[in-house]
């Protein structure tokens, strides 16, 4: 895989006494390493949303909220003094109180990775670390973020650290010349990982957020996820615009599914849309669509050259493509009522299922990740899996977001989420939103299954 403007060294140093057999469901624990303002949260946050968007249950266990948890005010730089003996007992408490949850993660609430979100700069905590996880029977993969560009770090403070909960109502010069004061105290006991003393350790180390990477003993697949995954991430302040396609024909005639053009509101929408977009003259943007008619007509308005995706393609509806809910319960009422029982996993015969497609979506969402400015021109349910991403929804809440025709979404990244601005372009659309239903029997009679049907299907 090539890395333009990257240093990427793979080492895969397992010796025979590393290589130790590993358990594919094994937990794993994924651990933090790094000084303050190195972007570790960011990345923790990141990451879990990916995890839980591809299926894997992830959870972070930031130290920091236990802390703050263990002793009520912030007063000063000084807590994190080395030689303050009472506030390192604390700190020791702390971090074992965050593993003691992360085993009632694992073994009473299924998860399968917990990414320990805390500084973690000496060996010796690291040691214990993987001695706990060794007597558990847990994988570790040590992420470590290294930073000497001090823009980045200042940014780093000014836009997260200076409005955390430790600097509540406080003066910014004052917070940000505390906060000064504890990187340095950490500076005082910060052992970077090691390339020869820990290579026998699963790690990637990330030089600058993203400027450099090195890679070293990658084990698993999940592994190998997490580090593809971190090696498409970066930080350039940019926008992604969400669109569906302007309303088409089978809209009008409350089908799902097929192929068919815009209506003459459709039209008048991808007009719209591109009178919009031109007058946020955003740098460079890259527009994307699916192999579908309707997104393709919508992108030709906009003047500027698009990309088609497949993965783009609307859901599979299978045997009920082009059919509208009212013949679908007529024809498969027990079908009907099975995806209303769990639309995320519901497969349609012969189609897919919204877990099917957030699968389809990944390499999309990879690419997104390593662009800036991006205008996807989609689908309902691709819009609600990509909105699901960027906004940390559940598998539970994704089949049910509202992507109304006719409007676009601007998500913004800021700190750890998303801005999202919903703009609507003032073009009249048909209602394609169908409420989560309240009875999902199959006994269920039609007028019940029917229920939350917009007026005008």
């Amino acid at each position: 895989m090539e890395l333009p403007n990257m240093e990427y060294m793979m080492r895969r140093r397992c010796d025979s006494a590393a290589s130790v057999p590993q358990f594919t469901n094994s937990p794993t624990l994924i651990v933090m390493v790094g000084l303050p303002a190195r972007g570790k949260t960011y990345i923790s946050k990141k990451l879990t949303r990916y995890l839980n968007w591809i299926g894997v249950p992830t959870k972070v266990f930031n130290l920091g909220q236990y802390r703050r948890e263990a002793v009520q005010s912030y007063k000063s730089f000084e807590f994190f003094r080395p030689d303050n003996e009472e506030a390192m007992q604390i700190r020791k408490a702390c971090a074992s109180n965050a593993l003691k949850d992360v085993v009632i993660y694992f073994s009473k609430e299924h998860g399968q990775v917990a990414v320990f979100d805390a500084t973690n700069t000496t060996r010796e905590r690291r040691v214990s670390i993987v001695s706990f996880a060794k007597e558990k029977g847990y994988k570790v993969f040590f992420v470590e973020s290294i930073c000497d560009d001090p823009d980045i770090i200042a940014q780093n403070i000014t836009d997260v650290k200076v409005s955390s909960p430790d600097y509540l109502n406080c003066d910014k010069e004052e917070a940000l010349a505390d906060f000064l004061k504890r990187i340095e105290c950490y500076k005082q006991t910060y052992v970077p990982l090691d390339d020869e003393k820990d290579r026998r350790l699963s790690y990637i180390k990330i030089f600058n957020v993203g400027s450099r990477y090195l890679v070293n003993c990658v084990r698993d697949h999940i592994q190998s996820r997490i580090v593809y995954y971190l090696m498409n991430i970066h930080v350039t302040p940019r926008s992604i615009y969400l669109s569906r396609h302007g309303e088409s024909n089978m809209n009008l005639l409350g089908c799902i599914g097929g192929d068919s053009g815009l209506s003459p509101r459709g039209h008048k929408y991808a007009t719209a849309l591109g009178t919009f977009i031109k007058s946020q003259h955003i740098k460079d943007l890259k527009v994307w669509t699916s192999h579908m008619k309707r997104t393709i007509q919508t992108a030709e308005h906009l003047g500027i050259p698009y990309e088609q995706w497949k993965a783009l393609n609307e859901i599979d509806a299978g045997v009920c493509e082009e059919l509208t809910y009212e013949e679908i319960q007529d024809n498969h009422p027990e079908e009907f009522a099975l995806r209303d029982q769990d639309k995320y996993r519901y497969r349609y015969p012969k189609g897919e299922s919204y877990e099917d497609l957030v699968h389809r979506l990944e390499p999309v969402i990879m690419e997104l990740e390593r662009q800036e400015n991006v205008l996807v021109v989609c689908h309902q349910a691709v819009m609600r899996c990509l909105l699901a991403y960027l906004l940390d929804k559940t598998a539970d809440e994704l089949p049910y977001l509202k992507c109304p025709l006719h409007t676009v979404l601007k998500l913004t990244p800021v700190a750890y989420g998303c801005k999202v601005e919903h703009v609507f372009l003032n073009v009249e659309a048909v209602n394609t939103h169908r409420e989560r239903p309240g009875n999902v029997d199959v006994s269920r009679d039609p007028e019940e299954a029917l229920k939350t049907i917009p007026d005008h299907f």
